[in-house]
């Protein structure tokens, strides 16, 4: 239900945004990352920049499980992951109130504080 249009379209609504050139997206605040295209790695082949797929910023592994184990469908992980306070969400399933959520979510938890404090 969403595409990477509107993840760009989210995500440069927010505070200080910035986007980085690579070949899907990239955004970033105060310097860290906070969403971005999925760099699927699948063994003995070049990684595949998957725009259908991105990597959220969730703060940390308690948020991290919640997530994947209540929204199956919405959410997983790959081995690269592991131990790392990020997801992946299948674009194409979440709607776009959900993934606001998620996207400003993510932003909230990289922002420096006195941009979470300027933001309504």
């Amino acid at each position: 239900m969403a595409d990477a249009d509107d993840v760009r379209r989210l995500a440069l609504a927010l505070l200080e945004v910035e986007e980085v050139p690579s070949e899907g997206f990239d955004f970033r605040v105060g310097g860290k990352g906070f969403v971005w295209s999925w760099p699927e790695r699948i063994p003995g082949q070049r990684r595949v920049i998957r725009t259908d797929v991105a990597v959220l910023y969730v703060g940390d592994e308690a948020e991290k499980q919640a997530l994947l184990l209540g929204e199956p469908d919405l959410f997983f992980t790959a081995p690269s992951y592991d131990g790392l306070p990020l997801v992946l969400l299948r674009l194409d399933v979440v709607t776009l109130p959900r993934l606001d959520e998620l996207v400003t979510d993510a932003w909230h938890m990289r922002a420096p504080d006195e941009l979470r404090d300027r933001h309504t």
